[in-house]
C-alpha cells in the first residue's frame, strides 16, 4: 500500500510514466420490449423485461497526472487479450524507459502471458518496457483506474447495451473524449494519511508505530 502511495506522489516523468490498469466485465443486455419514447423533461423509461446477450471485457488504463487514457473492448479477458493490450499500451509511450503499471494480482497479469502468445525475443522485449506494481488483495480501490470505471459506468455502462460492437463504440468514444480533454485524477490519500487512518493496523505489526503517532 505504501509503495503505491509513494508512486502516486512522484512528479510526472515522461521516461517513467505511471499507468493504472485493470479489466472490467461488461454484460450485454437487450430490450425485449422497446422502451417508451423519450419525452422532454422526463427521465427515460424502459420495460422491466430484458434479454441477456452474453458479456465482454473492457480493458483500460489511465495515466493520472496527464489524463491520457487507453481502452479496448474484447470478447473475453485471457492471456491473449492482456498481451494485446499491453503491446498497445507500450506503443502509446514509445519514449518511456519504463512504464510503471499499477494492476491487481489476476493470474493473467504477468509477463508469462507475453511468452504464451509472442516469440521469446519479442516477449522479452515487451516485458522490459514495464515495471509492475501490484495492489494488495481486496484493495482494488488503491488502483486509480477504478475511478475511471466509475465515471464510465455513470456515462454509459449503467444502461442496457445489447451488442459488443455498440458497447465498444460508445465506451471508446467517451474514453477518447476524456483523454482529449486531459481529465486528470488528483489523488490525495498520502502515506501520512494512511498511517493515521490505519494506525491500529500499523500498531499490530510494530508497537513503535503507535509511539510515532503520539509524538
Amino acid at each position: 500500500m505504501e509503495c503505491l502511495r509513494w508512486l502516486y506522489a512522484l512528479p510526472f516523468a515522461a521516461q517513467f510514466p505511471v499507468v493504472c490498469f485493470d479489466e472490467r466485465p461488461c454484460f450485454l443486455i437487450g430490450d425485449v420490449v422497446d422502451p417508451l419514447p423519450l419525452q422532454s423533461g422526463r427521465v427515460s423509461r424502459e420495460h422491466y423485461a430484458y434479454e441477456k446477450n452474453g458479456s465482454c471485457a473492457l480493458l483500460a488504463a489511465i495515466e493520472p497526472l496527464t489524463g491520457k487514457r487507453v481502452a479496448q473492448v474484447y470478447e473475453q479477458r485471457t492471456m491473449l487479450e492482456y498481451t494485446r493490450f499491453m503491446r498497445q499500451l507500450a506503443g502509446e509511450f514509445p519514449d518511456a524507459e519504463k512504464i510503471r503499471v499499477v494492476q491487481d494480482n489476476l493470474n493473467t497479469h504477468t509477463t508469462a502471458s507475453f511468452y504464451e502468445h509472442l516469440p521469446a525475443a519479442e516477449a522479452f522485449a515487451l516485458a522490459q518496457r514495464f515495471e509492475f506494481y501490484y495492489t494488495p488483495k481486496k484493495a482494488s480501490w488503491l488502483n486509480m483506474i477504478e475511478i475511471e470505471f466509475s465515471a464510465l459506468a455513470r456515462q454509459c455502462l449503467h444502461r442496457r447495451i445489447p451488442t459488443q460492437e455498440e458497447l465498444a463504440k460508445e465506451v471508446l468514444a467517451i474514453v477518447k473524449e476524456r483523454s482529449d480533454k486531459r481529465i486528470r485524477i488528483n489523488w490525495q490519500f498520502s502515506i501520512e494519511a494512511a498511517r493515521t487512518k490505519f494506525n491500529r493496523h500499523y500498531h499490530q505489526v510494530n508497537n513503535d508505530n503507535a509511539l510515532c503517532q503520539k509524538t
